[in-house]
């Protein structure tokens, strides 16, 4: 599987000091959601390596249903580069918005903390390969930047 959802309410405990939740805690849920499909993935204990690109669009409001949708977009020899969108909204209206989206890069690791490989990801639809597409570019120009 190269894709995972979580769904939930936006609770209180999440409520920053502007009355909607904190920043902190999508992020907290993105690496959540990242790391259940790099680990689905895989098929072993992965580590989050780089957070990019994180763009916060609206604001989550408390009592919003939250999903969190976490797709595999591109593979490394051992990572694992996962697109990630956040959408909340009412859940008595239905409409969904998207609140956060970036991307996120996860390692596969054995159990003395060292990199192993991963199967390999073919994008097979239009959506896909443009996303695999975007995520190298994005890759390419860190690595670039670092150097």
């Amino acid at each position: 599987m190269s894709s995972i959802t979580l769904r939930f309410l936006a609770e209180p405990s999440t409520v920053n000091f502007g009355g909607k939740v904190h920043g902190g805690t999508v992020m907290k849920w993105i690496d959540e959601a990242g790391y259940a499909c790099a680990t689905r993935w895989s098929k072993r204990y992965c580590v989050t390596v780089f957070i990019g690109s994180i763009r916060f669009h609206r604001p989550i409001k408390i009592g919003d249903i939250v999903e969190v949708e976490a797709k595999l977009v591109y593979t490394g020899s051992t990572s694992m580069n996962i697109s990630v969108e956040v959408r909340s909204g009412d859940m008595k209206v239905g409409d969904m918005q998207k609140t956060t989206e970036c991307l996120i890069v996860f390692v596969s690791v054995d159990p003395d903390g060292r990199p192993i490989p991963v199967e390999p990801f073919v994008p097979g639809t239009a959506e896909q390969v443009a996303l695999a597409e975007r995520a190298k570019a994005h890759l390419d120009a860190s690595r670039a930047a670092s150097h």
